[in-house]
């Protein structure tokens, strides 16, 4: 049930306004940032913003950080139009407006300008209810001239002066992309070296590649599909789990990797592809691209949740809506269909509260278990989980 969102927006989309000056505080190290991660995979915490506390995701996936339309109308900002940026799922409209401060951790930088663009809930809020709504993408500009540590096992992250190595771990090369100012490395996958990458933490798969790439590999076609949600919108990729996944020299085991069509989002910018949080979560991860390097110490993190209904889902109100039937699953073979919406699940009402107990988990159950499902119009299903893909 989780929706991955990753949100690149092309540097070229920045305007010029006041210089930033961006400081570091002498006590940054000790000035961790709390976060939640999303039902998404995003890194969601509260940072200010001209005084005020906004709630923003931590998002290497852009290159300038975004700041959404409603809140800058809700604060009456001034908006200057500079034209379109690519994002996941196409192209949309952007303007700029002027900051005075921004405040993350130990970070404070002063002037400067964020593009304001739209932030569909889709793609920031995982499609459910009550998800708190989100002011703010921050991304490159603010990160990039630091090192940025993410503990993903204890939900927190800082800012630390680049070149500092605050634990020990596997490394990966990173650097800052001259043409499209994000963070790059590359991958091994099927014994074949794929780069560049993006390095995504405001994606929440896994891996996601190019359709070129993928074909690079010879592992042959997906084994099922799924959607992500970018700003423009929803993709729909083929999905699989490949065995070994090499970054530098950590070593992942049995990943989930998503492959674009053929004139997808990577394609389109000249990349391999792109590295989310939902392989970063594995580790502990340092991304400090002024030292050339990653760090990864692994964390012990569950295994990959795999669907065994088909089923992705999204919860409103008191219904489950069917965003997307996996491909050669147990729901493309009983018929289900996208936009269809659930009521019951075993006899019980579908609740916010219900969606939190291990009964709520049914979309991801045991293979063999079967699942009576009543639909919002009365009729009745049943639909037995297997394991697919």
């Amino acid at each position: 049930m989780l929706l991955a969102a990753a949100t690149p927006v092309a540097a070229s989309a920045a305007a010029t306004g006041v210089a930033p000056v961006t400081t570091l505080a002498p006590d940054s190290e000790a000035r961790w940032v709390p976060f939640e991660l999303t039902p998404g995979n995003q890194i969601r915490f509260t940072m200010t913003l001209d005084g005020r506390t906004v709630t923003a995701i931590l998002d290497t996936g852009v290159s300038v950080s975004v700041l959404a339309q409603r809140y800058a109308t809700e604060q009456r900002l001034p908006v200057h139009a500079v034209g379109r940026a690519d994002v996941i799922g196409g192209t949309l409209p952007v303007g700029r407006a002027e900051t005075a401060t921004l405040t993350i951790g130990g970070l404070t930088r002063r002037g400067g300008t964020v593009i304001v663009a739209d932030l569909p809930a889709a793609a920031t809020r995982a499609g459910l209810a009550g998800e708190a709504t989100v002011d703010m993408l921050v991304g490159r500009d603010l990160t990039a001239a630091y090192a940025l540590d993410i503990d993903y096992r204890t939900r927190r992250f800082r800012l630390l002066r680049s070149g500092r190595i605050p634990f020990a771990g596997a490394t990966a090369p990173l650097v800052i992309a001259p043409d499209r100012q994000l963070y790059m490395s590359a991958l091994t996958i099927g014994g074949v070296a794929l780069k560049p990458v993006i390095v995504d933490t405001g994606d929440g798969a896994a891996v996601t590649l190019g359709a070129a790439s993928w074909a690079r590999t010879t592992l042959g076609p997906p084994a099922t599909s799924t959607i992500s949600y970018g700003l423009a919108g929803a993709v729909e990729t083929g999905l699989t789990i490949v065995p070994r996944v090499a970054l530098g020299n950590a070593v992942a085991r049995d990943v989930e990797v998503r492959i674009e069509p053929a004139g997808g989002f990577s394609d389109t910018i000249g990349v391999a592809g792109r590295i989310g949080s939902g392989f970063l979560q594995r580790y502990r991860v340092l991304l400090d691209p002024g030292a050339g390097h990653m760090l990864l110490s692994e964390t012990g993190a569950a295994a990959v949740e795999r669907s065994t209904s088909g089923l992705l889902l999204a919860f409103a109100a008191d219904r489950l809506r069917v965003l997307h039937v996996m491909r050669n699953s147990p729901a493309a073979a009983a018929g289900w269909k996208t936009g269809e919406t659930i009521c019951a699940v075993d006899g019980a009402p579908v609740t916010r509260a219900s969606l939190a107990t291990p009964a709520g988990q049914w979309p991801t159950g045991t293979a063999g278990r079967r699942v009576a499902l009543t639909l919002c119009d009365g009729t009745q299903r049943t639909l037995t989980l297997r394991a697919f893909y």
